[in-house]
């Protein structure tokens, strides 16, 4: 069977044949036929391959089959897709060349895991690249020459400005540029807050939450006391002594959820009774499907909450850019620690940020990934149901992520067959806070948003595959 196709990259027209035979069906053949053609040198690389339906109709298989084989093979190593570009013969992916009696070269392994579900990674495929590149464009040509001069610690009013009108409009957040500070990320407003002397422990955590955050504060000396969930959030009717309290409101991580109304007030109280003061991770509060935007706890009190966010799940944690909307009091203390001139967060990077909130871009861009990850959530929730009825997906109505509840005393094999499966992805217990006394459950933490859209399908079909049986 043969097929033929404009090499766009080149300009030239190119006939390929290949030969869908032997075992394991169309997708199989299709699977072998590509890798033969890249080995032996008829595919070279940095050449790219036909769109999934230019291929398939030439071939006469499903789009499908197409698109399950090309994600194969870029898990492999032998093709490569990004967007704008799409799918090549990997650089790397060397034909073996005519020479007397040399032996065939094994296929390269793919460099970390076929499948990635790991929670916390947006899918870095969808980047708004050429609406990104705009509003670097203006920034960079709007600028002023302060502007290539040392950094504000403060961050870049254009910055604090669209984030002021922004956090107000989509978060419920209540604050002014004079209270909002530029930093990398929420690791990095940990350490400003903890490491700098700013705040002091104890401090109440979550009894499930990201090890490193706790690992940050340990650091600093911090010693954090666990509050157990249960499924109106996190039990404040515990927190005692405690200075302070870190909080994931809008969305418990990991395991899903908003903090319930009586208990944001309650959280609230306590912090007024005892001067004390809540840090809220709002970490993907603008990503919700099934349910009303519950809104920032700091617009019930500005003057206990310190609010922190970034454009890590919105955007890309290559962005490197996050804020913390800081009550009055802490403002000054802040910026002392962070010192007289910006080392972390790039000058030309928050521009182009203010630029891209201002100009409508960034809503564009969250609603946009909003649809496209609810088709994710939904996907999965489809394949469960039909795969595995007997794993419940929770915590999927918001967020990137779901935790798959899994049978007593099943989680650590099924993490082991996921791994077999050359899926990534985390269990339950990775993310529980050693000293907790609340029941521990079995479950998986999946990322439905990290695969690109060409190998979720294969992500998931190789997921149900690792899931213990009823």
């Amino acid at each position: 069977m043969a097929t033929s196709w404009v090499n766009s990259a080149e300009g030239i027209g190119s006939d390929l044949h290949l030969e869908l035979t032997g075992p394991g069906g169309r997708r199989a053949a299709l699977i072998r036929a590509l890798r033969e053609a890249v080995r032996s040198g008829r595919l070279a690389p940095g050449t790219r391959l036909p769109p999934y339906r230019s291929l398939a109709a030439d071939l006469g298989v499903a789009r499908n089959t197409v698109a399950d084989a090309y994600a194969e093979l870029v898990a492999e190593g032998w093709l490569t897709a990004r967007q704008g570009s799409g799918t090549r013969v990997a650089e790397r992916a060397e034909p073996l060349r005519p020479a007397a009696r040399v032996p065939k070269k094994a296929p390269p392994r793919a460099r970390g895991p076929r499948h990635d579900l790991r929670q916390g990674t947006p899918d870095v495929s969808a980047f708004p690249r050429t609406a990104w590149l705009a509003s670097y464009r203006r920034a960079l040509q709007q600028a002023p020459n302060e502007v290539f001069g040392p950094g504000d610690p403060a961050g870049r009013p254009e910055l604090r400005e669209a984030l002021t009108e922004y956090l107000a409009r989509a978060r419920g957040v209540r604050t002014e540029p004079g209270r909002i500070v530029i930093c990398s990320g929420f690791a990095h407003a940990l350490r400003l807050l903890f490491a700098g002397g700013v705040l002091r422990g104890p401090l109440a955590v979550e009894a499930y939450g990201l090890g490193f955050h706790r690992e940050i504060l340990a650091a600093a000396g911090v010693r954090t006391v666990p509050l157990p969930l249960d499924e109106h959030g996190a039990r404040v009717d515990r927190l005692g002594r405690e200075r302070a309290v870190l909080l994931t409101p809008a969305h418990q991580f990991p395991t899903g959820g908003p903090l319930h109304p009586e208990r944001r007030a309650a959280v609230i109280d306590w912090a007024r009774a005892r001067d004390g003061l809540v840090l809220e991770d709002d970490y993907d509060g603008e990503f919700r499907y099934d349910r009303k935007p519950v809104g920032a706890l700091q617009g019930l009190d500005p003057e206990r909450v310190i609010h922190i966010g970034s454009v890590s799940k919105s955007l890309s944690p290559a962005v490197r850019l996050g804020w913390m909307v800081l009550p009055e009091r802490y403002a000054g203390a802040v910026l002392a620690t962070k010192g007289e001139r910006e080392a972390w967060a790039s000058v030309l990077d928050q521009l182009s940020l203010a630029d891209f909130i201002a100009s409508g871009s960034y809503d564009r861009q969250v609603r946009r990934m909003r649809q496209r990850y609810r088709g994710r959530r939904d996907r999965l929730v489809a394949a469960l149901a039909e795969h595995a009825p007997h794993v419940e997906a929770t915590g999927v109505a918001a967020g990137l992520h779901a935790v798959l509840r899994l049978p007593p005393g099943t989680e650590a094999s099924a993490v082991k067959a996921a791994a077999w499966q050359g899926i990534a992805l985390d269990g339950l217990a990775a993310f529980r806070h050693p000293k907790t006394d609340m029941p521990a459950d079995d479950g998986l933490v999946v990322g439905y948003a990290t695969p690109s859209e060409h190998a979720y399908g294969p992500a998931l079909e190789a997921l149900c595959g690792a899931l213990p049986p009823p």
